[in-house]
């Protein structure tokens, strides 16, 4: 059931019987609660009871309540539950996929790095493949909810999918993925278009991120940039990345840095990278990193990468007497990804939307005076 659909009548029924019993109970009658029917919230079944010591407003509010809950968890987590399966047709977002787990290595006591395989049979055409970012979603077959989780590199020739996978305190897919076993069968749905890139459209693209909030970037990079020679056409678009975790021990782990360093050093001039810690430990550091900064993405960090990606295409005196509000950008066409943790994101771009929407530009980019179509939360 899609978002603007007509209700179902079941469900209909099942959203007025929640919200009626709370009109039908007296107030102060003595009688024990009524008992709401169970319902699975996010994959917990639990029986809730309400007492009401109030007057008829906290009825009708109660009661508007439980039907906008009621309604929000039946229409949001409804595609999850009633995609079909396919074992025959290739990969499509209109139905789930099963698919193996052929690797599942520990990075950190909280995130791993798993790799899902499709029958050579279900590996999509060329024509049905989307240009980055893209995403996969993965259905909890226990609960039937399902997230969306970035491929680093796409789907390869094989049918394999590499994906760094945070297990978040209250994360239903993500602990689900994280108890998963080789061999366990996962079922997907994909590929689903999360930002479209096309080389031209901007002269400068900045991305942000914090933990696995870098995975989209990656893909990107390595779906543009990595491979090139140097004989190469080089995209017209310049990167660079600004990535933050909280110590060295909880940067991403080499197959996504190494790749990431690599491209900066044989392309400078299409790719930069920035790394910074909140912490430095040098017992928990890690050789072969770029050089790591201290201290958490704030405005002098974005002005540098917009200084320093423009200290070659204009004169020494332009530079000196630029504002630090427009921090190189005249003339060019500038565009922030961000993408992390929600507390970072409302920090660097402001708080995201209704519905996880992108909402106004706040934040450091804000006061820096960019507008909502410079900015893109991903």
């Amino acid at each position: 059931m899609q978002l603007g659909s007509p209700i179902p009548r079941p469900v209909f029924a099942y959203i007025v019987s929640n919200t009626r019993c709370l009109y039908t109970v007296p107030v102060n009658s003595g009688r024990k609660e009524n008992e709401a029917p169970q319902a699975q919230l996010h994959g917990s079944s639990q029986k809730t009871t309400s007492r009401f010591h109030g007057g008829k407003a906290l009825f009708y509010l109660s009661g508007l309540g439980i039907c906008s809950t009621s309604l929000y968890f039946l229409l949001v987590n409804g595609p999850s539950r009633s995609a079909p399966t396919s074992s025959s047709a290739p990969l499509s977002p209109t139905h789930f996929t099963p698919v193996t787990l052929t690797a599942s290595v520990p990075c950190t006591p909280y995130t791993k790095l798993l790799t899902l395989k499709l029958p050579h049979h279900l590996i999509p055409g060329p024509d049905a493949r989307v240009t980055p970012i893209y995403s996969i979603y993965v259905k909890d077959s226990d609960i039937q909810v399902e997230r969306p989780y970035t491929p680093l590199e796409g789907i390869d020739e094989r049918g394999q999918m590499h994906f760094w996978v945070k297990r978040y305190q209250g994360g239903e897919v993500g602990r689900w993925l994280h108890e998963r076993k080789v061999g366990d069968e996962i079922e997907i749905r994909g590929t689903i278009p999360t930002w479209k890139w096309k080389d031209g459209e901007w002269d400068e693209i900045i991305m942000i991120s914090g933990g696995t909030g870098i995975t989209p970037f990656y893909q990107l990079i390595h779906s543009v940039l990595s491979g090139r020679g140097d004989g190469d056409t080089m995209p017209r678009t310049r990167f660079t990345l600004l990535h933050s975790s909280p110590t060295p021990a909880d940067l991403p782990p080499r197959v996504i840095m190494d790749p990431l360093q690599a491209v900066a050093q044989k392309h400078p001039g299409s790719f930069a990278l920035q790394v910074y810690v909140d912490t430095p430990d040098p017992k928990t550091g890690r050789r072969g990193l770029p050089r790591l900064a201290t201290g958490r993405i704030g405005r002098k960090a974005v002005e540098e990468a917009l200084l320093r990606r423009s200290a070659n295409s204009e004169p020494w005196w332009r530079r000196y007497w630029r504002s630090s509000r427009t921090a190189g950008t005249e003339g060019r066409k500038v565009l922030f990804l961000v993408c992390g943790p929600e507390p970072m994101i409302t920090a660097i771009a402001g708080p995201r939307g209704r519905n996880l929407g992108q909402g106004g530009v706040g934040g450091i980019l804000g006061e820096m005076g960019f507008e909502s179509h410079q900015v893109c939360k991903i």
